[in-house]
């Protein structure tokens, strides 16, 4: 079995021989997940998706090259169809990017859905996390997006880019309320096609001011400029500026084990965890995973002394507090106090760094609530 160390040690054999055992399912891939998790959540991923014969595998091609050429390191997963006899990948992406054979900045592994629905198959999400903590700067998702089903694209990957070619107007029409609307990136491939211009200004109608790019990938023209919007996309996610007013952060859960928590949360629900960490103040193991917009934070006591070890101890595992973030929270932590709130303690730095106050079940209708500075 491949080890962790060797993983990221950048040792190509071990990546593939842990990827083949993540795919097969293979009974020792839950606890190489386990052990891989924790050093996962620092890849920019990017989902690729559209209709078979627009042109995603040239424009990967094409964005390796630009990656590749900035010194990042990159993997690749080809998501195809199954095949009706051998059941492996229809397409073989891998056959068609042999410009990186060699190259061991780069890590392409083509996989089939195997009957799996939603456009990605069922082990998809295991390799994303074993790329991003096998060191790979960016890791890419190319999946073939038909139909509304498919949009299980976006909860892996950090931006998605909707691959189309002119001629594909009845496809948008189609995929008005799946694909469509998910995508950050719009890119028009095979733009020196008839009909470009009409497509443009379909798009135009329904992308709003997301970005709609047009390519000749297969000439390497116009692909910087998906790359910048890619990135652009990432920079604008992280720095949105939180709505008014307050909202759900996390779901808090005490756990007795955060690794066997993951296993069920990762491997079985296909989340990804972005963060793990040892809050010493607080005497916990900490992971967050990501829910759409929100995350859930389990807990995992560190000293049979913390509030989570004793929070088991009198009712068991499950949901500790909710966490609301606020946009100022001297200012709720004030309005509480001044209405007879119970706050247990004074703003403090909490798993990841934010700053936290937690207020007590019996200001709240029973429920712990942690608000946290947005």
């Amino acid at each position: 079995m491949a080890s962790v160390d060797d993983i990221r040690g950048g040792d190509l054999r071990a990546l593939a021989r842990a990827a083949t055992l993540i795919e097969n399912q293979n009974p020792s891939a839950a606890s190489l997940l386990r052990d891989v998790t924790q050093h996962a959540g620092h890849a920019l991923i990017v989902g690729i998706t559209g209709a078979p014969g627009a042109g995603k595998s040239t424009l990967c091609d094409q964005l390796i090259a630009l990656l590749r050429a900035e010194g990042k390191t990159v993997g690749l997963i080809a998501v195809d169809p199954s095949s009706p006899v051998s059941g492996g990948a229809l397409l073989g992406d891998r056959i068609r990017m042999q410009t990186h054979h060699g190259d061991p900045g780069v890590f392409i592994r083509s996989m089939a859905t195997r009957g799996a629905t939603g456009g990605l198959a069922g082990a998809t999400a295991g390799l994303v996390t074993l790329l991003d903590a096998a060191g790979r700067d960016v890791v890419i998702i190319e999946t073939v997006g038909v139909g509304q089903s498919e949009v299980e694209i976006a909860r892996l990957a950090q931006v998605t880019v909707l691959v189309l070619a002119p001629g594909s107007g009845d496809e948008v029409q189609a995929m008005k309320a799946g694909v469509m609307e998910i995508a950050d990136v719009f890119v028009i491939n095979k733009a020196d096609l008839p009909g470009v211009d009409k497509l443009a200004q379909e798009l135009h109608d329904i992308a709003g001011e997301r970005p709609i790019l047009r390519t000749m990938a297969s000439e390497g023209q116009g692909v910087a400029e998906v790359l910048t919007a890619v990135q652009a996309a990432k920079r604008e996610s992280r720095l949105a500026p939180e709505q008014p007013g307050a909202r759900i952060d996390h779901l808090g859960i005490a756990v007795t084990s955060v690794d066997q928590a993951l296993r069920f949360y990762v491997e079985q629900l296909g989340l990804q965890v972005t963060l793990r960490e040892t809050v010493a103040a607080e005497k916990v193991n900490a992971a967050m995973l990501a829910v759409g917009d929100a995350r859930i934070e389990l807990l995992e006591p560190t000293d049979a002394d913390s509030v989570i070890a004793k929070f088991i101890a009198k009712r068991g595992e499950g949901i500790h507090h909710i966490a609301l973030k606020v946009p100022d929270l001297t200012a709720a932590v004030e309005r509480l106090k001044t209405a007879g709130a119970k706050v247990l303690n004074e703003p403090r730095a909490g798993a990841g760094g934010h700053s936290y106050v937690f207020v007590h079940p019996s200001s709240t209708g029973g429920v712990l609530l942690e608000l946290i500075q947005a």
